[in-house]
């Protein structure tokens, strides 16, 4: 169980996986864990569509990395679209397969759920989830250091948050950014306001010109001046934006390491190679 880990160690180290949108393709997952676990993570989560669509995967995915790998496993699960019996459903799956740690999420409307039926889920928020979760399980949340795109305040967020460990979160980790000192700001935010729970830095490294509008969009994270100066400097040499965009989340490892954080999360986006330059380097 993490908890065990999160005792044992001063630093975790962890990333993320993903099942992908054509099952026929899910062999691709296995042979990148199979490659990234050369690195020795203390943990591999592993996403959950919105609506559930890769729910299957996401629990063999799981169930791998647990019963094969040996490596602890964190299944996500979002509740946007999810019913009373589908967490039951869900939650007796995990049992099958040994898992015992679970990512909480709201997650964000399913492309086919209509406004109202979003408005009218039965899960409202992540904190409504974790409370209906077996406490036997290992239970993490999400955070947004720069704030969830629907909370107007970043106190607010944080309120928010609190909710979500009284209702029995153990551990946080954040969405991913690019500036060091919003996530120290939002750590400092977090303690003042009574959150002493671990709060793990989420890094995504950019690697290519695509990248960088779509995760702005979907994380709220705001790009610093010197991100910014090497994505234009290397727009029209993607091989050296690769490079570019490893190096600048090397530096973001190393300044949080010295700040004390307590993990570092890696969404490695299923790219071995991502994961073994970004862990290798100290």
């Amino acid at each position: 169980m993490i908890s065990d880990i999160l005792e044992e160690k001063d630093l975790i180290c962890s990333l993320e996986v993903f099942p992908p949108k054509k099952t026929d393709d899910v062999h691709i997952v296995y042979q990148a864990i199979d490659e990234m676990k050369s690195v020795e993570p203390d943990f591999i989560s592993v996403t959950y569509g919105a609506g559930g669509g890769t729910s299957k995967e996401t629990l063999s995915i799981a169930s791998y990395i647990h019963n094969e790998c040996h490596i602890e496993s964190l299944a996500h699960l979002t509740c946007a679209a999810l019913t009373e019996d589908g967490l039951c459903a869900y939650i007796s799956r995990m049992k099958e397969y040994g898992l015992t740690n679970i990512l909480a999420l709201r997650g964000d409307k399913p492309r086919d759920m209509s406004k109202e039926e979003f408005d009218n889920r039965y899960y409202k928020h992540a904190s409504d989830l974790v409370s209906s979760i077996d406490k036997s399980f290992f239970i993490a949340g999400a955070c947004y250091p720069e704030k969830h795109p629907d909370a107007a305040t970043l106190d607010e967020d944080i309120a928010n948050l609190k909710k979500k460990i009284g209702a029995g979160v153990s551990m946080l980790t954040s969405q991913l950014f690019f500036d060091n000192e919003k996530f120290y700001r939002f750590v400092d935010m977090a303690d003042k306001a009574g959150i002493h729970i671990p709060i793990l830095a989420g890094i995504m490294p950019i690697t290519t010109q695509k990248q960088v509008t779509t995760m702005i969009e979907l994380s709220n994270a705001s790009i610093p001046s010197a991100l910014t100066e090497r994505i234009n400097k290397y727009r029209n040499d993607p091989e050296d934006l690769k490079k570019a965009g490893i190096e600048y989340a090397i530096m973001q490892k190393r300044d949080l390491i010295r700040h004390g954080v307590k993990g570092i999360h890696l969404y490695a986006m299923n790219k071995p190679w991502i994961a073994k330059e970004f862990f290798a380097a100290n």
